[in-house]
């Protein structure tokens, strides 16, 4: 219930905490008032947002390209490895390639992006794409096959950073939450249709479809301007104005927003940037430990290898059509992961994570005792069910929370002046991961399944204690807030001892 104490915004009063990574976002005129529980409420008026709207399903363009390419390994499998007579390393390194190209695009992608615009980083990442798709529908032999997908995956490393950073750039702030997530939505979107399409057409022609969000990203991004704040940032004050006033409406007053975007780079650039062994000090210690850690049990706990090899899994439970689950898996998606993205701000990240961890060790050991059956004759008549949904139960529960959660709550918990080297060593200890679970899956698999599984179960059930134990609930808290409850757990910390 709002009751009628109203302040203005313009003040200085309200959103004093702004987190100055981000720009400063104001319409026309932006009032605020407080409900019964003391939450702030906003009301944007007189603003265009069409503009907003069409730059961000551009942008999100992208992002199902990212979906689609981790998404073809999955349904190809047996016929890329019957067509081309790969064997089993060799397909494990065409699966696992492409994170090896997104970890490089990832850890480069925040100069590209800086260099060449966001523009110019989303057009570059959709020509490698382009390429690395082209490269793959052609191949002859295992070394094309897997340039290509090092393309494609360099191109997505470069998405994953500069969509979200050019939605977050370009939207009004009381549209920045739900615009940012349809980031999120449009990977699985990608990776679930890649998932269906691919059981249906031949893997030449799915990867021909992966051309498809790259040639709508090009023509889009004629259409859009670029980021105001990085232009104000590069000096072109010119262009600057005239892509702020296209994106908020001809008849906007931008000249507030205007001069507040100029104020926080000025404010940004007086900042000392940080390196990375800076990250070690006791002060940023936690936050550290926070971040790759949640990095660490989201890949470690097989994401990637159920993922990218999920109907060669099905296969070797004993299912007689690999195309139920590998539909299932690719519908069960996209629903959950909007649920997700509901619940996180209603429920809060830490028992999400916490709940979505748990659903994960589930489904895991149900998959590992479906295998355990299947070595021992036991109950052969319900290995493939137990096993299918063992897997979805796995990628329902991931996709409600360990997907998305720990790259919102990364974040958020690094203060500003080393948000640069935090979010480049947390994406380089993802990419990692995401290789090594993807490379090993299959000869994990061919070494024992159930173990397999066993182990991906083990590093679910430690994200719970972890998380119980070490991360912090950020709902609700500004950033400021967020960085006192850890450093006054740090020097709770140093009492003791």
């Amino acid at each position: 219930m709002v009751i009628g104490k109203y302040r203005d915004v313009e003040n200085g009063e309200i959103n004093s905490s702004q987190n100055l990574e981000e720009p400063f976002i104001r319409h026309k005129k932006i009032v605020a008032c407080e409900d019964a529980d003391g939450d702030i409420v906003s009301n944007v008026e007189n603003g265009s947002v069409w503009m907003v709207f069409l730059s961000t399903f551009v942008a999100v363009c992208g992002s199902f390209e990212f979906g689609s390419c981790v998404g073809y390994s999955a349904p190809t499998q047996s016929a890329i490895r019957e067509d081309l007579k790969l064997s089993l390393a060799q397909y494990s390194m065409f699966g696992s390639i492409l994170t090896i190209g997104a970890m490089l695009g990832a850890i480069t992608s925040g100069r590209i992006a800086d260099f060449t615009g966001r523009k110019g980083a989303m057009r570059m990442s959709a020509a490698f794409c382009i390429t690395g798709w082209l490269a793959v529908f052609f191949s002859k032999e295992a070394i094309s096959l897997d340039m290509g997908r090092f393309f494609t995956g360099f191109g997505i490393g470069v998405f994953s950073y500069v969509v979200p950073i050019f939605i977050a750039e370009i939207a009004p702030r009381n549209l920045r939450g739900g615009l940012t997530t349809l980031n999120q939505l449009m990977i699985v979107i990608g990776s679930s249709i890649a998932f269906i399409i691919g059981t249906l057409i031949t893997w030449r022609a799915l990867a021909m479809t992966g051309l498809v969000p790259c040639i709508f990203l090009l023509v889009g991004l004629h259409f859009i301007p670029e980021s105001p704040r990085w232009l104000a940032k590069v000096g072109r004050e010119k262009e600057f104005q005239v892509a702020l006033q296209k994106l908020r409406g001809k008849d906007a007053d931008i000249s507030v927003e205007a001069a507040e975007i100029q104020e926080s780079i000025e404010t940004l650039q007086t900042l000392p940037k940080a390196k990375m062994l800076d990250l070690f000090q006791s002060k940023y210690i936690r936050a550290v430990i926070i971040g790759v850690g949640l990095m660490v049990f989201q890949q470690f706990g097989g994401i990637n290898g159920i993922g990218f090899y999920a109907s060669q899994t099905f296969t070797e439970a004993g299912l007689s059509s690999t195309k139920v689950g590998t539909i299932a898996y690719g519908c069960v998606q996209v629903p959950i992961t909007l649920l997700g993205a509901i619940l996180m701000d209603k429920l809060g990240r830490k028992p999400l994570i916490m709940v979505s961890a748990t659903g994960a060790f589930i489904g895991c050991l149900m998959a590992g005792t479906s295998f355990f059956l299947k070595g021992q004759g036991l109950l052969l008549e319900s290995v493939p069910i137990l096993a299918v949904s063992g897997v979805l139960i796995y990628v329902a529960s991931f996709s409600i929370g360990m997907g998305a959660v720990p790259w919102v709550i990364m974040s958020e918990i690094f203060p500003i002046n080393v948000k640069g080297a935090a979010g480049s060593l947390v994406v380089l200890v993802n990419w990692l991961g995401a290789w090594a679970v993807s490379y090993t899956y299959n000869f994990l698999m061919s070494w024992s399944p159930t173990g397999t599984y066993l182990i991906y179960c083990s590093f679910s059930l430690m994200a719970v204690i972890f998380v119980a134990i070490i991360v912090p609930e950020t709902k609700g808290k500004t950033l400021e807030e967020i960085q006192e409850c850890i450093n006054a757990d740090r020097r709770g910390q140093e009492i003791l001892k």
